[in-house]
């Protein structure tokens, strides 16, 4: 098996889970708002982590325990204001109208879209961490070829579940898939929360 494809598949079993960045990105994708820049934000955040990861960056992090409480406090604050922001939206359920105007300012999800990112200490023990590490165990320049393959997996996935969730447009016409959706943002936003300070 080839580094590149290796790295591919790390990558993708790395990156495709239910969690808080994957969360908005459907919410976006379903909303059609601003989703071909949260998706370019996504994959652009996954490429700079990952090669920094392969640069090198990852001992660096471990080396420093404090720095990765810090940053697991304030994520854990994050994630839950954005997980009671979700909790409020399901107990006032929206209906999807394709002629409405859009709920977010392209600002507020850049915004959301880097804090569900980088104030998240899973993505760098994933990302910087545990794929620089896989990297380096290819030789000859080959560790390149790994992390190109991890960013491939990052930047088909973030295609795939923003433009299209799409498909799921009809189904979130009517208000309580909205509450449904919104109600599981905010399970996993909170879940999350908690274990990063558990």
């Amino acid at each position: 098996m080839t580094a590149a494809l290796q790295g591919f598949l790390t990558g993708a079993a790395l990156i495709i889970a239910i969690g808080a960045q994957n969360a908005f990105v459907l919410r976006q994708g379903i909303r059609r708002e601003h989703v071909g820049l949260v998706v370019a934000l996504c994959a652009a955040a996954d490429a700079l982590l990952i090669g920094a990861g392969v640069a090198g960056l990852g001992p660096l992090i471990t080396a420093h325990p404090a720095g990765l409480t810090v940053a697991r406090v304030g994520g854990a604050a994050f994630l839950v204001v954005v997980g009671v922001l979700a909790a409020r939206r399901a107990f006032r359920p929206e209906r999807l109208d394709p002629a409405g105007p859009a709920a977010d300012t392209r600002a507020g999800v850049v915004l959301t879209c880097l804090g569900l990112t980088f104030l998240n200490p899973h993505v760098y023990l994933d990302t910087v961490v545990l794929l620089g590490s896989l990297a380096h165990q290819h030789d000859g320049g080959r560790q390149w070829a790994f992390a190109g393959g991890a960013v491939c997996a990052s930047a088909c996935w973030f295609a795939l579940l923003g433009f299209g969730a799409r498909r799921l447009r009809p189904f979130f016409a009517r208000p309580g898939s909205w509450r449904l959706l919104d109600g599981l943002v905010a399970t996993v936003m909170i879940g999350l929360a908690v274990a990063l300070l558990a």
